[in-house]
């Protein structure tokens, strides 16, 4: 984006008008978005996760637009609304990436729009992204994801200590924590022989001034790429304005994010996609946005895996991909963690949805994103069902059917009380080795026949 187009829009964070962050919850999101769900006569069908509707993609690209056109976005730092011409939405619209190169060397990747039932395989960006991880294991989790050899690209959790010291917000910590989490990734990457492997990084940075640190060739690099994230709903703020203006000048690929809840402030998944949706519009120009992560969360199952989250996963992908081709990356966050089945259940699940819809594979945020519980085995099988998907041509109803048969093996999780979170990575994997426990391979090698029997040429 030209800088000086940026600096005009960040400015309109204190001309726009002033409206109270509860006004704006209610009168701006919530009455808008509930009104365009009754204009476009939105519903949803649970037993169809992935639907073929062409008009529903037309019309979903055509509300979003709408709310985009309608409120704007939101500024938590100044309490003020960013405006944007119906001409400004078009043309960010049109200067959306559709190709994209990651990494370097011989290790770099391109990332493509894809279509849907596309037979380009999806790029697989692997880790444990945003998980709270202690710094005694975080090195062994890398490298056990790095390692395995179908993996694109390489991401991570977030150190919670470093060197002794708990990591706090704002403080010194912050960038020492980064720097540290950022020489781990490098590491790793050379002792599996990938060191041009591209990075979505800084996950330990939660303000721009981790993000700031680690903005330098020997740790972000112009070929790597961070966060610049939006807020529920339809909100940013000065902090990740300064990520993504530093981003501009450096080089380096700037992702957005955006989490929206289903069933939260845009309603059920119709009215979630449609905000999910109009906070990618808003992040091509407001985030100066490469890429986009699509990471929606169900207010009570919280998961990626849930039903309304799957949907709204299909429906997004498929919408971008017919509508106005960007390279969409879902995120993985099942609701399972290590050594369970359900787990693999999830990831399998997931990883179908978004594959046949055009979508690219992010993850895995194991155990919700809340522990870490995540290794470098699940991460396998979405690279293998990813692949295998694309390959053999799965077609959206042979995924959906199948994804339905998945569902009954893993939705009884969001009801368990105490949920499950599996165990930690320590308790999953060799530490020696880094290798899976036999019973952890056990697991895997089961749920792998379940699915090659279920249709998948795994």
């Amino acid at each position: 984006m030209d800088k000086k187009k940026f600096l005009e829009i960040c400015q309109r964070s204190y001309t726009g008008e002033k409206v109270e962050k509860n006004d704006w919850d209610l009168e701006y999101v919530v009455e808008t978005v509930m009104d365009l769900v009754d204009e476009y006569d939105f519903s949803w069908d649970k037993n169809v996760i992935i639907p073929e509707d062409e008009k529903l993609f037309q019309d979903m690209f055509e509300a979003s637009k709408k709310l985009v056109d309608r409120i704007g976005m939101y500024n938590l730092s100044t309490q003020r609304v960013i405006r944007f011409s119906k001409e400004e939405i078009e043309e960010g619209i049109r200067g959306m990436k559709t190709e994209l190169t990651m990494g370097e060397g011989k290790d770099a990747v391109t990332l493509v729009a894809r279509k849907v039932e596309d037979e380009r395989e999806p790029v697989i960006w692997a880790g444990n992204p945003g998980c709270p991880t202690p710094e005694e294991i975080y090195y062994p989790i890398i490298k056990s994801v790095a390692k395995e050899p179908l993996i694109d690209l390489l991401t991570c959790g977030s150190l919670v200590d470093v060197d002794g010291f708990p990591v706090k917000s704002g403080d010194v910590t912050e960038v020492f924590a980064v720097r540290k989490e950022l020489e781990y990734l490098h590491q790793a990457l050379k002792e599996v022989g990938r060191p041009g492997m591209g990075l979505l990084a800084a996950e330990s940075a939660v303000t721009e001034v981790g993000d700031f640190a680690a903005s330098y060739e020997k740790a972000l690099r112009p070929c790597d790429s961070h966060l610049v994230a939006t807020f529920n709903e339809l909100m940013i703020d000065n902090g990740n304005l300064l990520r993504a203006a530093n981003a501009l000048d450096y080089g380096m690929k700037n992702a957005s994010l955006a989490c929206t809840m289903v069933g939260g402030m845009g309603g059920d998944a119709p009215g979630a996609t449609m905000v999910m949706i109009a906070s990618i519009l808003l992040a091509n120009l407001i985030c100066a946005a490469d890429y986009h992560l699509c990471h929606p969360i169900h207010i009570q199952d919280v998961a990626t895996t849930a039903r309304g989250c799957l949907w709204l996963q299909a429906v997004l992908c498929q919408t971008f991909a017919t509508q106005a081709p960007a390279i969409i990356v879902c995120d993985l966050w099942p609701a399972s963690g290590a050594m369970t089945k359900e787990l693999l259940y999830e990831v399998a699940a997931n990883t179908l949805v978004v594959t046949v819809c055009g979508g690219h594979l992010e993850g895995i945020g194991a155990a919700n994103g809340n522990a870490p519980n995540g290794t470098g085995l699940e991460v396998r099988l979405m690279a293998e069902v990813g692949k295998a998907a694309a390959r053999q041509k799965l077609t959206r109803k042979q995924a959906n059917d199948i994804v339905l048969k998945l569902l009954e093996k893993y939705e009884g999780v969001f009801r368990k009380e105490g949920g499950n979170p599996g165990v930690r990575f320590d308790k999953a994997y060799d530490m020696e080795t880094l290798t899976p426990l036999p019973q952890w391979q056990a697991m895997y090698d089961e749920v792998k026949a379940e699915l090659i029997e279920m249709g998948l040429k795994l």
